[in-house]
């Protein structure tokens, strides 16, 4: 008898195994400078850069680049809108993409 799975269905929790980023040295989105450039060029053209963006600011996440945006540009926009407990719903209006 041969069991077989289903494939399971994308949920929104496991976007970060979807991310451009997977498979890239960790230690290149932890970087500082003008290196942080860099580091955003990688979440350009990523799937869920919606995802990891909302989930990195709904969590007051301090380090890295997160969804294209660094810890400076994160506090700043957190500063800007301090009212706003979830960002996934904000930035899928904002990017004009429903949340996946």
């Amino acid at each position: 008898m041969t069991i077989t799975s289903a494939p399971l269905a994308q949920s929104t929790s496991d976007w970060s195994t979807r991310g451009t980023c997977v498979g890239t040295d960790p230690d290149a989105l932890f970087v500082q400078g003008k290196e942080q450039r860099t580091a955003k060029v990688v979440c350009r053209e990523c799937p869920v850069a919606l995802e990891c963006l909302s989930d990195a600011l709904d969590n007051r996440t301090e380090f890295g680049v997160w969804g294209g945006m660094t810890e400076r540009e994160r506090r700043a926009l957190l500063r800007r809108h301090p009212g706003v407990r979830s960002w996934r719903e904000v930035l899928s209006k904002t990017m004009g993409r429903p949340p996946v």
